[in-house]
């Protein structure tokens, strides 16, 4: 991917991996440029989504940012809570994580997943106004579906390893696979 072709991708949406009554419907913060630009998300080479999903269980083997249509095989979608791709988060303003925590709660209540897994718990904070959430479950649902705040695998979030990491999402798959 040239540098053009990642500046051109600004804005662009990235369209949504769901289906009605999904196990878990992982949400982004927004796509990055190389993910508009494939059309894939988590595409950013050292982006640890599919790695970690791998590792915890989620599925048998370790898939391509371009196989993310097997995910609903599994149960398993993909969305955001800012649809637009930027260069970095910090881009989007709080009212954009705002109006997107709306868009996303109209969008649970019509495909009802058993859970909103939210990679990034400063989005969901901002997103939702829980000033005071943490890594794990929330108290909050939409509806039936539970919502879960993990950390978010890109690989600027240095804090979480991979086998850290790949532990809460397993943490959450036991959880979504007990209903």
């Amino acid at each position: 991917m040239t540098p053009a072709e990642l500046r051109a991708a600004r804005d662009r949406l990235v369209p949504d991996v769901v289906a009605d009554g999904l196990r878990v419907l992982f949400c982004g913060i927004n796509p990055g440029l190389m993910s508009a630009a494939t059309g894939h998300h988590f595409a950013r080479p050292g982006n640890r989504f599919w790695p970690v999903l791998h590792a915890s269980g989620f599925t048998p083997r370790q898939l391509r940012p371009a196989e993310q249509e097997e995910l609903l095989g599994y149960g398993l979608g993909i969305t955001n809570v800012v649809a637009r791709a930027s260069a970095r988060a910090d881009e989007i303003s709080a009212e954009e994580f705002r109006e997107g925590g709306r868009i996303l709660t109209a969008k649970v209540e019509r495909l009802r997943p058993r859970v909103l897994a939210v990679v990034g718990v400063t989005a969901y904070r901002t997103a939702f106004g829980e000033k005071k959430a943490v890594i794990g479950p929330q108290e909050r649902t939409i509806g039936a579906t539970r919502i879960w705040a993990l950390p978010n695998p890109s690989g600027l979030n240095a804090s979480w390893t991979l086998p850290r990491m790949a532990e809460e999402y397993g943490r959450l798959r036991a959880a979504a696979e007990a209903g």
